[in-house]
């Protein structure tokens, strides 16, 4: 255990202090003692307001509940519910009419459109593939997966048929995305110089492999190689056709990552540094070989004028800083009591944002001199307002600029999604970001009203009145107040990285909704899912979306009213639920793994991360504490499903077993999810994840 030092009262892991002296704030030429007295001033003023929110939404949440328990078994009439609602605060007035006003903002974000990739901070091999995931080959993508209609290419060398099919759907893409003049066919080329564009104006320039062409604000560069095996068999000599695709990453550190002491935040903000810094590497062993990967230059071509230009080599990088719920133990308040987790995040991570800000950067990230920051679970205008509060606070303390600092909202709490005009009018002049996020609001969802009644069935919340009520509110109040052409509106993530032929089918229609970027699970998800925003431009989209749904809508309860389930049906859900907690969380405690792809009860790879086991937690609650079901069908899920887990795990050496293992620290926490579910804050994991942690670390 690292020991600690006494900076302006604070008790800091000594590590910790040195990394932020010695790294950052030195380079950055601010005087050290100084920052530790307006960092303990900073903490003295918004630490006690942190925690005012958060007694706040506790006690909203116990009238809400009292609310329901009086009238449990009663048809929710909207209007009395609306207007208990606004009696106790939970829903706001609507704001005027007004416009964002903020500035100085990427290209990438405010008018681009394309994928958004979301990594765990502590893997730095991870977080150097999405940052280079700006450029992706779509040969290697279309090649490596399900996106053909053929399944991907076994090992055991090339498979030629497989290769021709490759190179025809690529072909595909250049006649939809880049019109040939004479309505030529790109099948019908037969080298680099018999190309003629219909519209001239999506020639972008030339490069030493190929051409660079742009549409709908995204450039694709094809490449010319006869010495390459693909090239020299193909008519034209066309070797790949590299596709501009994660225009922007957001480095995680929330629900993708398990960090719950100074040494996991301290290997976040290591990582942090070294993305914004320019100089992280990772070296692994990649069949025999030693590898080491670093971050990506920037792309040079000639233009057509003849002038050289370039193009960003990385994504533009955003970083996740946690909610208001957690502390941290990595510093203490002169109080005794743990630094709130997500006013510490704000204040180092944008330190470190600073050094790009001031030029200390080798590559750079922002061109506008922007840190942006994305800021999860928040409930209502009153928490985004005191993140601006805090944002403003950090800019002083660091001598930044007035709203350097850009703030991404996420909507994935009930009480922002009701309020969303009023959250977006709180950060008005720094928000570049609003996005929907289906998992962890339907986690808010069904604890918010979890005293109302069983809810349906896991599946059928897709189908939900209040979720599309949801998903068309937030793009529509993003435009209404000035999003579009200044900040992104998206859309969340693409869950099953080994499926995406299916993503291919569905993912568009997050584009047709009028999102600008979505989430996608890889940097070879990226790639195939940049092909959807050069078959239609985002932004014509907007100008033609509808109006706003009611609000009666987003806030109808998904109750299972009248239902009764048959025996096989509850175990079935039961047992859903149950894997996936279990397949997640034994990962969590013993491993310390915050986001991985778990195998589904039917052996599918999904990516899960905290919001997927909100769900899965809250969702057997709910029938447990409304008698759908009992705790020993509950327990005999629990073990069945360990035994399942196991067996899906079973090729890890790093895998402690749960069968056998209740005792164990996996075991115990899966249960305390479940059975001590009613009583999270907001039906969150985390306290009890940390918890449990904590005990894995020090056991």
């Amino acid at each position: 255990m690292s020991e600690n030092v006494t900076r302006a009262g604070l008790q800091i892991d000594k590590q910790l202090a040195e990394f932020l002296e010695n790294d950052v704030l030195t380079p950055l030429g601010r005087d050290v003692p100084a920052f530790w007295d307006g960092f303990a001033a900073l903490l003295g003023t918004f630490a006690p307001r942190n925690r005012d929110l958060l007694t706040k939404r506790d006690d909203l949440q116990a009238q809400i509940d009292a609310w329901h328990v009086e009238r449990r078994g009663k048809p929710i009439n909207q209007d009395e519910y609306q207007a208990f609602l606004r009696e106790i605060g939970y829903l706001v007035p609507e704001p005027g009419d007004f416009t964002i006003g903020t500035q100085n903002v990427d290209p990438e974000i405010a008018t681009m459109a394309g994928p958004q990739l979301v990594v765990p901070v502590l893997n730095a091999r991870f977080l150097l593939n999405a940052a280079n995931a700006r450029w992706g080959s779509l040969y290697d993508a279309l090649y490596g997966t399900d996106a053909l209609d053929a399944a991907p290419a076994q090992p055991g060398g090339y498979d030629a048929a497989r290769g021709a099919a490759v190179i025809a759907r690529g072909r595909e893409f250049l006649d939809q995305a880049f019109l040939l003049a004479g309505g030529r066919s790109w099948a019908d080329v037969t080298g680099r110089d018999d190309i003629e564009l219909a519209d001239a104006a999506q020639n972008a320039g030339t490069t030493e492999k190929g051409l660079i062409f742009v549409n709908n604000g995204l450039h694709v560069e094809v490449q010319f190689d006869s010495s390459h095996p693909i090239g020299s068999t193909d008519k034209a000599g066309i070797s790949d056709i590299v596709v501009e695709a994660a225009l922007t990453t957001i480095c995680d550190c929330e629900d993708s990552v398990a960090a719950v002491d100074a040494e996991d935040k301290l290997l976040a903000y290591t990582n942090w540094l070294g993305v914004i810094r320019g100089d992280l590497q990772d070296t692994f062993e990649k069949g025999g070989k030693q590898m080491t990967r670093k971050l990506a230059a920037d792309r040079t071509y000639t233009a057509p004028d003849g002038n050289t230009q370039s193009l960003k080599g990385r994504s533009l990088l955003f970083v996740r800083n946690v909610g208001h719920l957690m502390t941290n133990p990595a510093i203490k308040l002169a109080d005794g009591g743990e630094v709130p987790e997500g006013i510490m995040d704000a204040v180092f991570t944008s330190a470190i944002g600073a050094l790009d800000v001031e030029g200390h950067s080798t590559l750079g990230n922002s061109r506008f001199g922007s840190i942006y920051i994305v800021k999860p679970k928040m409930h209502g205008p009153e928490e985004c307002a005191f993140t601006n509060d805090l944002f403003d606070a950090v800019e002083d303390l660091l001598g930044l600029k007035r709203n350097t600092i850009k703030v991404g909202v996420m909507d994935e709490e009930r009480r922002t999604s009701a309020n969303l005009g009023a959250c977006i009018a709180a950060v008005k002049d720094r928000v570049v970001f609003i996005n929907t996020g289906f998992l962890d609001r339907t986690g808010d969802e069904m604890h918010t009203s979890m005293q109302a009644g069983p809810m349906i069935r896991k599946g059928a919340m897709k189908a939900s009145g209040w979720l599309a009520a949801y998903e068309k509110r937030n793009v529509a109040i993003g435009l209404k107040h000035g999003l579009s052409g200044r900040a992104q509106i998206g859309k969340g993530m693409w869950a099953a990285p080994d499926l995406m032929g299916q993503m291919m089918v569905e993912k568009i229609g997050h584009l047709k909704a009028g999102a600008n970027t979505a989430w996608v699970p890889s940097p070879t998800a990226a790639t195939l899912h940049a092909l959807h925003y050069h078959q239609l431009n985002v932004f014509d989209v907007q100008k033609d979306l509808g109006e706003i749904p009611p609000l009666s809508d987003l806030l109808s309860i998904p109750l299972a009213d009248g239902v009764n389930w048959s025996e096989d049906e509850l175990r079935e859900e039961l047992d859903n639920n149950a894997q996936g907690l279990l397949g997640y969380v034994v990962r969590w405690i013993d491993q310390g793994v915050g986001c991985s792809k778990v195998p589904d009860i039917n052996d599918v790879g999904l990516m899960e991360d905290r919001a997927t086991l909100r769900i899965s937690s809250q969702h057997m609650a709910n029938w447990l504490l409304h008698g759908v079901c009992t705790e020993e069908q509950v327990m005999d899920s629990l073990r069945r499903m360990a035994a399942k887990v196991d067996q899906q795990n079973a090729g890890d050496p790093l895998y402690e077993p749960l069968v056998g293992n209740e005792d164990g620290v996996a075991f115990r926490a899966a249960k305390d999810l479940v059975f001590k579910g009613v009583e999270q804050p907001s039906g969150y994991t985390e306290p009890l994840l940390h918890h449990w942690r904590q005990v894995k670390k020090a056991g």
